[in-house]
């Protein structure tokens, strides 16, 4: 996005894009080994069935655009956690990674949006050859990493809103469709209310990247930065595939983003190193 463009035109556009599944077209069917399993923990309120039916449809919005990735076992575990959504760091003992909701009752939209986040950070952490990536130990530009997995939320919620309007998990679901695509909605134009009306989002982070660097999860400051990089997730879904090597690149706990960028290139294979440019360029970033 060009710097000179402010949050009510950015907004505009953005609100008018079409959805991934829109600008993509139809994924081919997942090859043998590669669909998701999901198995439900004690603790929630839904049926089971539903609630796996939810994040199935969640994780296969960004999984059906990363063709060359693996896990060590195509399985999560989901358990109900009691005070945030959670990635575990290890594997269980049957090889599935773990993954916490907060979620309570119903609220399909929530365990969607919850989903999608921590599914990117699987991308990131759990992918490929895992116990390479780097996770433990303080990562300067961890915010970078959180909101991108706020964008994979708001791109899940837009395509299984476009999704469900004719291919829901069960059909009496077609109405939610409208419900999905609004909670993505009111966290766009919330994070967007969020930029002063007339600032340029490379003059607003330039204010706020220190204070990322100190603090990663500040999901005020996260959304903002996702609502920048969605567009582009948008026009080229197979950029989720990027994800897996994020963290392939040489530990340093005080590394420049700029740094982050060119080191997070030259790990990745040739075929994604473009888009990490664009999305590098976003925050002013030749890479």
């Amino acid at each position: 996005m060009p710097p000179s463009r402010t949050r009510r035109h950015f907004t505009a556009l953005l609100l008018s894009a079409a959805p991934a599944t829109l600008l993509a077209g139809a994924a081919p069917p997942p090859a043998a080994g590669r669909k998701l399993d999901i198995q439900i923990g004690e603790g929630f309120e839904a049926r089971e069935a539903d609630i796996r039916a939810v994040l199935l449809s969640a994780g296969d919005a960004l999984w059906k655009h990363c063709p060359n990735t693996r896990w060590e076992v195509p399985g999560f575990f989901i358990f109900h956690s009691q005070e945030s959504p959670i990635t575990v760091y290890d594997h269980r003992a049957d090889g599935r990674v773990a993954i916490g909701v907060t979620t309570k009752g119903n609220f399909w939209s929530q365990f969607a949006f919850q989903f999608a986040h921590e599914f990117c950070h699987a991308l990131a952490g759990h992918s490929n050859d895992w116990k390479k990536l780097w996770i433990k130990g303080r990562k300067a530009n961890h915010w970078l990493e959180e909101s991108l997995c706020e964008t994979a939320s708001l791109f899940a919620m837009r395509a299984m809103g476009e999704t469900w309007k004719t291919a829901p998990p069960f059909q009496n679901w077609k109405f939610y469709a409208g419900s999905l695509t609004k909670y993505a909605t009111d966290r766009i134009e919330k994070a967007a209310a969020d930029l002063t009306a007339d600032t340029a989002f490379r003059d607003w982070f330039r204010a706020n990247e220190a204070a990322m660097r100190e603090k990663a999860t500040v999901r005020e400051k996260n959304n903002i930065v996702a609502i920048q990089l969605l567009p582009i997730f948008e026009a080229q879904p197979s950029g989720w595939e990027a994800i897996t090597s994020v963290n392939l690149a040489k530990r340093d706990p005080e590394k420049t983003l700029a740094a982050h960028f060119a080191d997070w290139r030259e790990v990745a294979p040739s075929v994604q190193r473009a888009f990490i440019s664009k999305l590098a360029a976003v925050f002013g970033i030749v890479a």
